[in-house]
Protein backbone atom coordinates (compact mmCIF):
# COMPACT_ATOMS: atom_id res chain seq x y z
CA UNK A 1 0.00 0.00 0.00
CA UNK A 2 2.86 2.30 0.92
CA UNK A 3 4.56 1.60 -2.41
CA UNK A 4 1.36 2.39 -4.34
CA UNK A 5 1.02 5.68 -2.47
CA UNK A 6 4.63 6.64 -3.30
CA UNK A 7 4.07 5.70 -6.95
CA UNK A 8 0.95 7.88 -7.19
CA UNK A 9 2.73 10.76 -5.45
CA UNK A 10 5.71 10.56 -7.80
CA UNK A 11 3.39 10.33 -10.83
CA UNK A 12 1.49 13.41 -9.68
CA UNK A 13 4.73 15.34 -9.17
CA UNK A 14 6.03 14.31 -12.60
CA UNK A 15 2.78 15.35 -14.25
CA UNK A 16 2.92 18.69 -12.47
CA UNK A 17 6.49 19.23 -13.66
CA UNK A 18 5.54 18.41 -17.25
CA UNK A 19 2.51 20.67 -17.19
CA UNK A 20 3.38 23.82 -19.15
CA UNK A 21 2.05 26.11 -21.88
CA UNK A 22 3.58 26.03 -25.36
CA UNK A 23 3.28 28.99 -27.73
CA UNK A 24 2.94 28.60 -31.50
CA UNK A 25 2.54 31.44 -34.03
CA UNK A 26 1.53 31.03 -37.67
CA UNK A 27 2.91 32.19 -39.96
CA UNK A 28 6.22 33.02 -38.33
CA UNK A 29 7.23 34.91 -41.52
CA UNK A 30 5.08 36.97 -43.91
CA UNK A 31 5.84 39.09 -46.97
CA UNK A 32 3.52 42.01 -47.79
CA UNK A 33 5.29 42.38 -51.15
CA UNK A 34 5.42 45.81 -52.81
CA UNK A 35 3.37 48.56 -51.18
CA UNK A 36 3.07 52.27 -51.95
CA UNK A 37 4.85 54.57 -49.47
CA UNK A 38 2.38 56.04 -46.97
CA UNK A 39 -0.07 53.14 -46.89
CA UNK A 40 -0.82 51.04 -43.80
CA UNK A 41 -1.01 47.26 -44.26
CA UNK A 42 -2.40 44.72 -41.79
CA UNK A 43 -1.93 41.03 -41.16
CA UNK A 44 -3.36 38.73 -38.50
CA UNK A 45 -0.98 36.17 -37.01
CA UNK A 46 -2.52 33.15 -35.27
CA UNK A 47 -1.33 32.26 -31.75
CA UNK A 48 -2.11 28.78 -30.41
CA UNK A 49 -1.39 27.24 -27.01
CA UNK A 50 -0.12 23.75 -27.85
CA UNK A 51 0.80 22.99 -24.26
CA UNK A 52 -1.21 21.56 -21.36
CA UNK A 53 -1.37 24.61 -19.10
CA UNK A 54 -2.72 28.16 -19.47
CA UNK A 55 -0.62 30.37 -21.76
CA UNK A 56 -0.29 33.94 -20.53
CA UNK A 57 0.79 36.59 -23.03
CA UNK A 58 2.57 39.16 -20.92
CA UNK A 59 3.73 41.67 -23.53
CA UNK A 60 4.03 42.25 -27.29
CA UNK A 61 6.74 44.52 -28.65
CA UNK A 62 7.60 45.55 -32.23
CA UNK A 63 11.11 46.27 -33.48
CA UNK A 64 10.20 49.81 -34.57
CA UNK A 65 7.60 52.51 -34.03
CA UNK A 66 6.23 51.95 -37.54
CA UNK A 67 4.62 48.70 -36.38
CA UNK A 68 1.68 48.20 -34.02
CA UNK A 69 0.80 44.75 -32.66
CA UNK A 70 -1.80 43.68 -30.12
CA UNK A 71 -3.32 40.28 -29.21
CA UNK A 72 -7.08 39.84 -28.98
CA UNK A 73 -6.68 37.69 -25.86
CA UNK A 74 -3.93 37.57 -23.24
CA UNK A 75 -4.70 34.13 -21.79
CA UNK A 76 -5.21 30.91 -23.74
CA UNK A 77 -6.31 27.54 -22.40
CA UNK A 78 -4.62 24.40 -23.79
CA UNK A 79 -5.58 24.07 -27.47
CA UNK A 80 -7.08 27.56 -27.63
CA UNK A 81 -6.11 30.14 -30.26
CA UNK A 82 -6.28 33.88 -30.78
CA UNK A 83 -4.75 36.40 -33.18
CA UNK A 84 -2.30 39.26 -33.09
CA UNK A 85 -3.20 42.07 -35.46
CA UNK A 86 -0.02 43.62 -36.88
CA UNK A 87 -0.22 46.98 -38.65
CA UNK A 88 2.76 48.36 -40.58
CA UNK A 89 2.80 52.07 -41.45
CA UNK A 90 5.03 52.67 -44.48
CA UNK A 91 5.10 56.47 -44.15
CA UNK A 92 8.60 57.89 -44.63
CA UNK A 93 9.96 54.43 -45.49
CA UNK A 94 11.60 53.37 -48.73
CA UNK A 95 12.98 50.15 -50.16
CA UNK A 96 13.04 46.69 -48.63
CA UNK A 97 11.87 46.39 -45.03
CA UNK A 98 12.37 43.61 -42.48
CA UNK A 99 10.60 44.00 -39.14
CA UNK A 100 10.21 41.77 -36.08
CA UNK A 101 7.47 41.36 -33.48
CA UNK A 102 8.34 39.89 -30.07
CA UNK A 103 5.79 38.04 -27.92
CA UNK A 104 6.66 37.54 -24.24
CA UNK A 105 4.78 34.77 -22.41
CA UNK A 106 5.03 32.18 -19.63
CA UNK A 107 6.13 29.47 -22.07
CA UNK A 108 9.21 28.08 -20.24
CA UNK A 109 10.93 27.14 -23.51
CA UNK A 110 10.10 30.28 -25.52
CA UNK A 111 9.59 33.11 -23.09
CA UNK A 112 10.43 35.46 -25.99
CA UNK A 113 8.95 34.37 -29.34
CA UNK A 114 9.92 36.37 -32.43
CA UNK A 115 8.16 36.43 -35.79
CA UNK A 116 9.04 38.48 -38.86
CA UNK A 117 7.42 40.31 -41.75
CA UNK A 118 8.84 41.86 -44.94
CA UNK A 119 7.75 44.59 -47.34
CA UNK A 120 9.17 46.61 -50.22
CA UNK A 121 8.06 50.23 -50.06
CA UNK A 122 7.85 52.04 -53.42
CA UNK A 123 6.98 55.60 -54.44
CA UNK A 124 3.80 56.52 -56.33
CA UNK A 125 5.57 56.70 -59.71
CA UNK A 126 7.10 53.28 -59.12
CA UNK A 127 3.64 51.97 -58.28
CA UNK A 128 2.37 53.22 -61.66
CA UNK A 129 5.14 51.29 -63.39
CA UNK A 130 4.22 48.16 -61.44
CA UNK A 131 0.77 48.12 -63.08
CA UNK A 132 1.73 49.51 -66.51
CA UNK A 133 2.13 47.72 -69.86
CA UNK A 134 5.66 46.64 -70.70
CA UNK A 135 7.09 45.79 -74.10
CA UNK A 136 9.56 42.92 -74.04
CA UNK A 137 11.47 42.38 -77.28
CA UNK A 138 13.11 38.99 -77.64
CA UNK A 139 15.84 40.55 -79.83
CA UNK A 140 17.19 44.09 -80.04
CA UNK A 141 19.64 43.35 -82.83
CA UNK A 142 20.30 40.85 -85.58
CA UNK A 143 23.21 40.29 -87.98
CA UNK A 144 22.28 38.81 -91.36
CA UNK A 145 25.97 38.32 -92.10
CA UNK A 146 27.11 38.24 -95.72
CA UNK A 147 24.63 38.27 -98.58
CA UNK A 148 24.57 39.25 -102.27
CA UNK A 149 23.02 42.43 -103.63
CA UNK A 150 19.42 41.98 -104.69
CA UNK A 151 18.50 39.46 -101.97
CA UNK A 152 15.39 40.03 -99.85
CA UNK A 153 16.23 39.04 -96.29
CA UNK A 154 13.47 37.99 -93.91
CA UNK A 155 13.38 37.84 -90.13
CA UNK A 156 10.74 37.31 -87.43
CA UNK A 157 11.18 38.68 -83.90
CA UNK A 158 8.80 37.84 -81.07
CA UNK A 159 7.62 40.44 -78.58
CA UNK A 160 5.52 40.22 -75.42
CA UNK A 161 3.50 42.37 -73.06
CA UNK A 162 5.13 41.50 -69.72
CA UNK A 163 3.24 44.26 -67.89
CA UNK A 164 -0.13 44.46 -66.14
CA UNK A 165 -2.19 46.57 -68.58
CA UNK A 166 -2.94 46.44 -72.32
CA UNK A 167 0.09 47.24 -74.48
CA UNK A 168 -0.51 49.47 -77.50
CA UNK A 169 2.06 49.82 -80.29
CA UNK A 170 1.28 53.27 -81.64
CA UNK A 171 3.77 53.42 -84.52
CA UNK A 172 6.65 51.58 -86.21
CA UNK A 173 9.34 53.52 -88.08
CA UNK A 174 12.21 52.21 -90.17
CA UNK A 175 15.39 54.12 -90.94
CA UNK A 176 15.12 53.58 -94.70
CA UNK A 177 12.71 52.41 -97.38
CA UNK A 178 14.74 49.22 -97.81
CA UNK A 179 13.23 47.83 -94.61
CA UNK A 180 9.61 46.90 -93.98
CA UNK A 181 8.22 45.78 -90.61
CA UNK A 182 4.69 44.44 -90.03
CA UNK A 183 3.12 43.49 -86.72
CA UNK A 184 0.87 40.54 -85.99
CA UNK A 185 -0.97 42.72 -83.45
CA UNK A 186 -0.79 46.33 -82.29
CA UNK A 187 -2.55 45.56 -79.01
CA UNK A 188 -1.56 42.87 -76.53
CA UNK A 189 -3.19 41.94 -73.24
CA UNK A 190 -0.89 41.16 -70.29
CA UNK A 191 1.09 37.99 -71.00
CA UNK A 192 0.25 37.86 -74.72
CA UNK A 193 2.87 37.57 -77.46
CA UNK A 194 3.13 38.95 -80.99
CA UNK A 195 5.48 38.76 -83.98
CA UNK A 196 7.33 41.41 -85.98
CA UNK A 197 7.87 40.27 -89.55
CA UNK A 198 10.81 42.10 -91.12
CA UNK A 199 11.95 42.23 -94.75
CA UNK A 200 15.25 43.83 -95.76
CA UNK A 201 15.64 44.54 -99.51
CA UNK A 202 19.32 44.74 -100.53
CA UNK A 203 18.63 45.85 -104.12
CA UNK A 204 21.10 48.50 -105.32
CA UNK A 205 23.02 48.41 -102.03
CA UNK A 206 26.50 47.13 -101.25
CA UNK A 207 28.89 47.08 -98.30
CA UNK A 208 28.38 46.90 -94.58
CA UNK A 209 25.14 48.47 -93.35
CA UNK A 210 23.12 49.02 -90.21
CA UNK A 211 19.43 49.83 -90.32
CA UNK A 212 16.95 50.35 -87.49
CA UNK A 213 13.30 49.67 -86.70
CA UNK A 214 11.79 51.68 -83.85
CA UNK A 215 8.59 50.80 -82.00
CA UNK A 216 6.60 53.53 -80.22
CA UNK A 217 4.33 52.23 -77.45
CA UNK A 218 2.42 53.18 -74.30
CA UNK A 219 5.05 51.48 -72.12
CA UNK A 220 5.81 54.38 -69.72
CA UNK A 221 9.25 53.10 -68.78
CA UNK A 222 10.52 52.42 -72.31
CA UNK A 223 8.16 54.14 -74.76
CA UNK A 224 10.63 53.73 -77.66
CA UNK A 225 12.53 50.52 -78.37
CA UNK A 226 14.79 49.91 -81.34
CA UNK A 227 15.87 46.84 -83.28
CA UNK A 228 19.16 47.22 -85.16
CA UNK A 229 19.84 45.12 -88.27
CA UNK A 230 23.33 44.50 -89.64
CA UNK A 231 24.31 43.13 -93.03
CA UNK A 232 27.34 42.92 -95.32
CA UNK A 233 26.11 43.12 -98.93
CA UNK A 234 28.45 41.77 -101.62
CA UNK A 235 28.38 42.70 -105.30
CA UNK A 236 27.21 39.98 -107.66
CA UNK A 237 29.71 38.85 -110.24
CA UNK A 238 28.60 39.96 -113.71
Amino acid sequence: MKNIFLFLLLSTLLLAQNKAPKISIEPDEFDFGKIVEGTVVNKEFKITNKGNDVLKIEKVRASCGCTAASPKKNELKPGESTTIDVAFNSANRAGKQKKHVYVFSNDPDKAEYRFTFFAEVVKDDEAVLMTAPQLKLYRHSYDFGKTFEGEKLKLTINYENSGKETLEIKDVKTSCGCTVASLSSKKLNPGEEGKINIEFDTTDRTGKMARTITLFTNDPKNPEQTITLFVNILERNS
